[in-house]
């Protein structure tokens, strides 16, 4: 998956974004690759440089989606350290599609069969877990708290934030969450679980 904020969406699938710049320790795409982009759908590599931050021009940054050179470093600084003295990854695509748009998490036709089976893998989780229930705490901390960086929202309920991430990805894995550039936010089908947990039946009247 390559994520992008959603400023840049439409310029992508509309073909004038098709450079993007990550400050990766390693490529974590190859040219030829296909990778899902949510919402959007799929992105195809045509190519992948490493390059430094002196390298980078106002043309480089025109194609990533920002208004000039300046714009761009602005915004790889506020992601990645000693901008100056570290590698980029210059990775170049196209959209290719929106064949991945069809996945679990936008899917919220979810019955009372669908819903049972969510909750007891949800049960599971939780048994198997070494530090107690977490389930419906990243959930409910999730959909208050969406597009928050992992290390503040593990903070919040005093995790490790690799150990909150691994969590998260299960999450993800059933549908229920999606991840972004930054953060996290409760996918459709997510919601509509939440939805459905959430009601309560009424209670029968005193006759």
């Amino acid at each position: 998956m390559i994520l992008f904020q959603k400023r840049f969406h439409a310029g992508i699938v509309g073909g004038s974004v098709t450079l993007t710049f990550r400050a990766w320790p390693s490529a974590r795409v190859k040219p030829g690759g296909r990778y899902r982009c949510h919402p959007i759908g799929v992105l195809e590599v045509d190519g992948v440089d490493k390059v430094r931050a002196s390298e980078i021009t106002d043309s480089d940054a025109i194609s990533a989606g920002f208004f000039d050179r300046n714009e761009l470093l602005g915004y790889l600084s506020e992601v990645a350290d000693d901008l100056d003295r570290r590698d980029l990854f210059r990775i170049r695509f196209h959209h290719g599609g929106d064949g991945d748009r069809t996945s679990a998490a936008l899917d919220t036709a979810l019955d009372d069969a669908g819903r049972k089976a969510l909750a007891a893998k949800l049960a599971a989780m939780d048994k198997r877990s070494e530090h107690g229930p977490w389930t419906k705490k990243t959930l409910a901390l999730i959909a208050k708290h969406p597009r928050t960086a992992a290390s503040k929202l593990a903070a919040k309920l005093g995790r490790e934030k690799l150990e909150f991430k691994a969590d998260v990805v299960k999450l993800k894995k059933l549908g229920l969450t999606q991840s972004f550039e930054v953060g996290y936010e409760i996918s459709p089908r997510g919601k509509a679980f939440l939805a459905g947990a959430s009601k309560k039946k009424k209670p029968t009247p005193k006759r």
